[in-house]
């Protein structure tokens, strides 16, 4: 081949590498797409049913996560929970189905569907221990982990404030709005996290925080549905503790006010796969009412392996009364072997 030629060829060859690098740069992000599980499983106990002993094996909770990561700063996520119905049977629903977008450097991320509402996340991130049941505030019924609307998340400093805001419909992801209620509005929901102090746990949950919740909302025929929190937390890489208050009103003119305290922590044994783990939660759902409930947990756990975790706790439950204790009495007092794994 003639050296004009073979010239020619590297010349054209330079030239198309330099025209496809730009249009390399520009071609738009691959979609990254996972799938992933969540499942929580026990053995529990009745411990006070003398008539029994009531036990049994069961999965209390799966969920299937499917993740998107898009270009633009877009993503999404679905999840399906698999519950167990009062009946016994395994149901499904949808638990999140929503659509993010966070514009390039921003420290806000925008959010939109079957979204996640901003205390019960949050908080049970600050627990770690959601195998072993519900956080007093979604437990005493004041509280839903989703609902349909529309938010926004916030991070600063990275993590040193810590903010979400959500418009839902207020009824939870469980039943959806019903048309005609009368008097049904949007419930608006907010909470701000405030790292005041650094410790070796940089998370969003990590470190000395003050962090404050409020929920203004109307039910059907015009009844409020307000909540207010406060709590302050410590947490480390070996040690979590935290403790808040809340205080709720329901009803016409808030004619039902309610109060809630609880408070928790959990010390990892340094240099071992154990932890362990207590708990109180005392719930009043009406004031003047004789209905409060003392709520005792503790236990330890084991980390199997990254993706494996098991827990054996007592959970007690006492009431304010002799009656109201007698009429609980079978499932007051319950042993649990609970366990966690992720895939």
């Amino acid at each position: 081949m003639p050296s004009f030629i073979r010239r020619a060829l590297g010349v054209a060859v330079v030239a198309a590498a330099a025209g496809a690098a730009p249009l390399a740069a520009q071609a738009p992000t691959a979609p990254q797409v996972t799938v992933g599980g969540l499942v929580y499983t026990q053995y529990l106990y009745q411990l006070k049913d003398t008539v029994n002993h009531f036990n049994n094996f069961d999965v209390t909770r799966a969920y299937v996560n499917v993740l998107g990561k898009f270009s633009g700063g877009v993503g999404t996520r679905v999840t399906a929970d698999i519950y167990r119905n009062a009946d016994g049977s395994l149901g499904y629903r949808l638990k999140y189905a929503f659509a993010t977008y966070t514009p390039q450097g921003s420290p806000l991320t925008f959010k939109l569907g079957q979204i996640h509402t901003p205390w019960l996340d949050w908080e049970e991130a600050l627990w770690d221990y959601r195998m072993q049941g519900q956080m007093a505030m979604e437990r005493a019924g004041y509280l839903s982990a989703a609902d349909f609307g529309a938010g926004v998340d916030g991070k600063w400093g990275p993590d040193k404030v810590n903010f979400q805001f959500t418009v839902v419909n207020g009824e939870t992801y469980k039943t959806g709005e019903v048309a005609g209620a009368g008097g049904q509005g949007k419930d608006a929901m907010a909470r701000i996290s405030v790292r005041v102090l650094d410790t070796n746990d940089s998370s969003r949950v990590g470190g000395l925080r003050i962090t404050g919740y409020a929920a203004y909302g109307r039910a059907a025929a015009y009844a409020d549905r307000n909540r207010y929190l406060a709590m302050v937390s410590y947490r480390t890489k070996q040690l979590t503790l935290a403790g808040e208050a809340a205080s709720t009103q329901d009803g016409l003119h808030t004619a039902t006010n309610g109060h809630l305290y609880s408070a928790f922590g959990v010390y990892k044994v340094p240099q071992s796969k154990v932890a362990v783990l207590a708990r109180v939660d005392i719930t009043h759902k009406q004031a003047g009412v004789v209905d409060k409930q003392t709520r005792v947990i503790g236990g330890a756990s084991y980390q199997l392996s990254p993706n494996w975790r098991l827990l054996l706790d007592w959970d007690y439950a006492n009431y304010q009364t002799d009656a109201l204790n007698a009429a609980n009495d079978a499932n007051r007092s319950q042993a649990l072997f609970q366990t966690q794994f992720t895939f």
